[in-house]
């Protein structure tokens, strides 16, 4: 497994946006992630939107060519790393992006997102 897909890129896929698939397409075969954050920002918007039966079910097909990567207390301590220097420069981003950029670094993946203005602040996050 090599990349780790932000929640913006998933939802961009399920949104039939012809560049997300096309890019998520074309990292498949080295291997794709997402973090439980992510599982769960999506459910999210599937919940909140206009067909939640349908929205499901596509999640669900994207959900058989991923794996879905757990939070760990290893993958909390690079949390604290990261949020504590944010904290103090004032540049603080949501824990949610924090603990996506944490699971990439634990897992030595490369983040897909279109988020540079959040991830691009954290140090040793590889971004695609």
């Amino acid at each position: 497994m090599t990349y780790l897909v932000d929640t913006d890129t998933v939802a961009d896929y399920l949104n039939g946006q012809l560049a997300a698939i096309t890019l998520l397409q074309s990292l498949r075969s080295h291997g794709l992630a997402i973090s439980l954050i992510t599982y769960g920002e999506i459910y999210d918007g599937i919940y909140d939107g206009r067909n939640p039966q349908a929205a499901q079910r596509a999640f669900r097909q994207f959900l058989r060519v991923v794996q879905v990567l757990p939070l760990n207390r290893s993958i909390m301590r690079e949390f604290a790393r990261i949020r504590g220097p944010l904290r103090r420069q004032g540049q603080i981003i949501g824990d949610n992006d924090i603990m996506i950029a944490a699971t990439a670094i634990y897992h030595h993946l490369e983040l897909v997102t279109r988020n540079l203005r959040h991830f691009g602040r954290i140090p040793n996050l590889r971004i695609h």
